[in-house]
């Protein structure tokens, strides 16, 4: 019924769209350090005073933060079949996108520059063993927070962009793989920072991931009706709970989904973004956001 997700068959890719991605994304990059990043000519900076105006506390400041980029994050998402309508799916994805985008780099370098702020409720890095949980946790999360990366030619916008009715894969597992690897990777970083801003984060991210996946069923019914209660049916939010009660039959080649290069991709980003923590978080604090 629904769709064989992370399917890639380099044979069906063309040269020339490739190609137009790499210059979107530069040009995407370039216009969004100028208008956003760049503190001289963006208002990346203003924004996260006028929101830092609110409250003296970073806690407050980083759930308004998330909240902002929620509710127009998760808004735009419910709008997008009436948007498209209007102006077409490309247009209402750079629009999704053009807004969405400075949002969450704003709400992603306060929580790097702010995150040792407020109070420490636990400290348990010293504890053997924790170090590495914490890495294969965060590990195993970019495997669930994965779902743009099956289209990056739709995100771009070069390819049509569809709503999607995936139903293999991880899937199987859980039906909102970004919810589950949001949790997880929220679960892992306030684990190992152990104050109130990682927690404000946290509960912030789970709280609109929750929204999602609720907002997700609800615009797939929509889209999709009798499809999407068949594939609801046979799958499950909590992870393996279809599987173990029965509902979802693994085939016997079941591994083979896996062995995508979608899938490749995510491990040597996945392990890219860890080695590059040290650059990510020097370029957060010269914003001084």
């Amino acid at each position: 019924v629904g769709e064989d997700s992370a399917e890639f068959e380099l044979s069906k890719q063309k040269i020339s769209s490739w190609v137009y991605f790499t210059g979107i994304l530069g040009v995407v990059l370039y216009v969004l350090n100028v208008v956003w990043i760049d503190n001289s000519t963006g208002f990346g900076k203003s924004f996260i005073d006028s929101v830092s105006s609110i409250s003296d506390s970073p806690e407050i400041v980083m759930l308004s933060l998330t909240l902002i980029f929620a509710i127009v994050h998760s808004g735009l998402a419910s709008l997008r079949d009436k948007g498209e309508e209007l102006i077409g799916e490309r247009a209402f994805r750079v629009l999704f996108a053009g807004v969405s985008l400075p949002l969450a780099v704003s709400t992603i370098v306060y929580f790097i520059n702010h995150r040792y702020d407020g109070v420490q409720l636990w400290q348990l890095n010293s504890i053997a063993g924790i170090h590495e949980l914490i890495w294969i946790s965060n590990f195993i999360s970019f495997f669930f927070l994965y779902p743009s990366t099956f289209n990056l030619l739709e995100v771009a916008a070069v390819d049509k962009p569809k709503m999607h009715l995936w139903e293999t894969g991880i899937m199987r597992i859980t039906r909102h793989p970004q919810l589950v690897g949001q949790v997880i990777w929220c679960l892992a970083h306030t684990l190992w920072i152990g104050n109130s801003v990682a927690v404000a984060a946290s509960v912030g991210l789970i709280g609109h991931h929750l929204f999602g996946a609720w907002n997700g069923d609800r615009r797939l019914a929509i889209r999709y009706g009798e499809a999407f209660e068949v594939v609801k049916n046979r799958t499950s939010i909590i992870p393996f709970a279809a599987i173990l009660d029965g509902r979802q039959k693994l085939p016997e080649d079941y591994y083979k989904e896996f062995i995508r290069l979608p899938y490749l991709s995510i491990t040597a980003l996945t392990l890219g973004a860890y080695f590059l923590h040290p650059i990510m978080q020097a370029a957060s604090y010269r914003l001084h956001w």
